[in-house]
C-alpha cells in the first residue's frame, strides 16, 4: 500500500509541526508573563490610568497585545491539532482524517491571524 509508505513523513512532520507551536507557547507564555509583571500597577486610589488597556504590553506598540494574544490561541489550538494528528496517524484510516484535517485548517488560520497581526505592528507607530 502506497500511504503506508507516507506514514513515518508525516510523523515527522507532525512532530516539527508540534515543536514549532510548542516554542510559540512559550514565547508567547513569556511576554504575558512579562506584561503581567510590568503592566499597571494600581495605586491606594484604585484609579486607572487614562490610556488602560487589559491587553497592555510594555515592549513594542500597540498591536503586541494582540499579536500575543492571537499567537497564544494559535499554539493552544496547534497543539490540539497535533494531538488529533497523532490520533490519525495511530489509525491511518480515512475516518480520523476529517478531524484532523479541519483542526488542522483552524490551526492554520488562526497562525495566519497572528502573523498578519504581526505584521500590522511594524506599521504602527506608538
Amino acid at each position: 500500500m502506497a500511504n503506508a509508505q507516507m506514514k513515518p513523513v508525516a510523523a515527522l512532520l507532525l512532530f516539527l509541526n508540534f515543536c514549532m507551536y510548542v516554542i510559540v507557547l512559550g514565547i508567547g507564555g513569556w511576554a504575558v508573563n512579562i506584561a503581567i509583571d510590568r503592566g499597571f500597577v494600581i495605586g491606594t486610589g484604585f484609579e486607572l490610568p487614562a490610556h488602560f488597556s487589559p491587553i497592555y504590553f510594555p515592549m513594542g506598540n500597540a498591536a503586541t497585545g494582540f499579536f500575543v494574544t492571537f499567537a497564544l490561541l494559535a499554539g493552544v489550538v496547534g497543539v490540539a491539532s497535533a494531538i488529533a494528528g497523532v490520533n490519525h496517524i495511530r489509525s491511518w484510516n480515512g475516518s480520523s482524517l476529517p478531524s484532523a484535517a479541519s483542526i488542522a485548517g483552524v490551526a492554520w488560520t488562526l497562525t495566519l491571524l497572528a502573523m498578519g497581526s504581526a505584521s500590522n505592528s511594524g506599521v504602527l507607530r506608538h
